[in-house]
This record gives C-alpha cells, structure tokens and sequence, in this order.
C-alpha cells in the first residue's frame, strides 16, 4: 500500500496539484529512461549488426582472396610454351633448347604425342595425352593445331618461311642415343622409327582463360578456352613490346606485361582484327 503525505498548511486541491505536478516530472522522467534505454538497444543492436557485417565482409574478403590464389596460382606447365586444344588435351612446348630436354625427359609419358619439325632450333611440342580427363584419343583437330603450334613457334618463321614440314611421333620414339659418329647437343634428339606428318600453317591468338591466365596458341584453341582473345599475323616491321601491350589492353587484363611477351612468339606481329 503506498502513504501518501498530506500538508496541512494546504488545502486538498493544493494537494493533489503537488501530487499531480509530481506523477507528471515522475512520467516525464520514465519516458527519458525509456527512450535512453531504447536508443541505447538500437545502438546495440546496430552495434552487433555492423560487427556481424564486417565478419561477413572479412569472410568474403578471405574467400574472394582465396579464389584469386587458386585462380593465379602457377601450373607446372606454364614455365613452357602451353595451351589447351579446342577438344580438351594439354599441349606444353619448349622455349629452348634447355626446356625442351625437361619436356622430353620429365613430361613426355607413354601415351602423349610428340611434335617436331624437320629444321633444327625448333620447339618439341607434347600432347598430354596420359592423366587428361578427356576421353579417348586426341583427333584430328588436337593433332592439326598442336602441329600449327609447332611451326608457328619454330625457327622457321623466324626465318621467313611460309611453311615447314612438322611431324609426330610417340615418346618411346625419341631417344638421346646419338648414331655412331654423331654428337647430339642439348635439346636434340633422334628419333627412331616411323614419323607422321602433318602439314602445318601459321595459325595464332591469344587470349585470357576465366580463370585470368594468359594462353597463346592455334586460333580455334585459343577461342574455344578464352573469355577475351585477338588474332595475330606476321608483321616483320611490327616492335614485339609494342604488340604485347596492345594484346594487354584488348583483352583488359591485369596480367603483367612480361607474361604477355612471353606467351608470344619471338617475331613481328600484329593484331590482326581486335576481337574473335
């Protein structure tokens, strides 16, 4: 039961206007607490909203992070010359005479395709055939543009010709067993047996894969794995860097130059038209 003080120098209006004046500053307070207590829930409740949002944001930001190093992280076979056939099949090649040892040595394996041409100075290229998820046997058009890219980044086209003879054989074909009275030097072998051949042109694009690598090689190749690619022709007047950072800007990519210069044959080129 509440006691309620009466003044007896007051009369009972005078009472109950005290009383009064006093439950409306009680009221008045209450509703100031309330509205402290409110706004202080809000801010909490903001408070954990935007701690919440940027645990999320961290997240995101780690797995978009995560996915750029998966995305860029190197292969193997992009220390060579690489890119994949329109039907699916790996091709690595070498830049020299010391990577095309390594290819032939580590990477060529019984059921993979060799490539080469008749002229020396000339890259070996392989066809992976052995641990490709594809089913069966290359085709014709793996075959066809794996010998394109032979020729195109042979000596031969550094020379001028228009065309060389290219021809593929299988790995236990290719041997560093010199005939007797001869002396193989580094990145020459002999091959032994039958050699098939293949006639080749000069057949070129590069381009950009979804996963952001840049891939140089047949045009049908190129276009069949590129999100963004251009087609290449000879132009011995054209600067190599020049052509490189044209490529660089076609095909919007962060990639850094070198890579660009890299993945290209060492001779004149030009775009030949700016998008497939």
């Amino acid at each position: 039961m509440t006691k309620i003080s009466l003044s007896l120098n007051k009369t009972l209006e005078q009472n109950a206007a005290v009383y009064f004046e006093k439950a409306k500053k009680a009221k008045k307070k209450l509703e100031g607490t309330l509205n402290i207590l409110q706004i202080s829930q809000q801010k909490r409740k903001k408070m954990l909203e935007e701690d919440l949002m940027d645990q999320y944001d961290q997240a995101e930001i780690e797995k978009i992070k995560q996915q750029k190093h998966e995305r860029t992280k190197e292969q193997w076979y992009e220390k060579f010359r690489w890119f994949i056939t329109s039907e699916g099949f790996l091709v690595v090649g070498g830049r020299d005479a010391t990577s095309n040892e390594i290819i032939i040595k580590k990477h060529a394996e019984k059921n993979d395709i060799v490539f080469h041409t008749d002229m020396a100075g000339s890259p070996f290229l392989v066809i992976k055939v052995s641990g490709n998820d594809s089913t069966g046997a290359p085709g014709e058009a793996s075959l066809q543009e794996a010998a394109n890219a032979t020729f195109t980044f042979s000596r031969a086209v550094k020379l001028g010709l228009s065309t060389s003879s290219v021809f593929w054989v299988r790995p236990d074909q290719v041997t560093k067993e010199a005939n007797t009275g001869e002396y193989l030097t580094k990145g020459a072998f002999v091959i032994r047996g039958k050699t098939n051949y293949v006639y080749p042109s000069f057949d070129l694009a590069i381009g950009i894969t979804k996963e952001g690598k840049i891939m140089c090689g047949p045009k049908s190749a190129v276009k069949k794995n590129c999100v963004k690619s251009v087609v290449l022709e000879k132009d011995e007047q054209a600067k190599p860097s020049e052509t490189a950072k044209l490529v660089k800007k076609l095909l919007e990519t962060n990639a850094d130059l070198d890579v660009v210069i890299r993945a290209l044959p060492a001779v004149g080129l030009k775009v030949k038209k700016e998008r497939q």
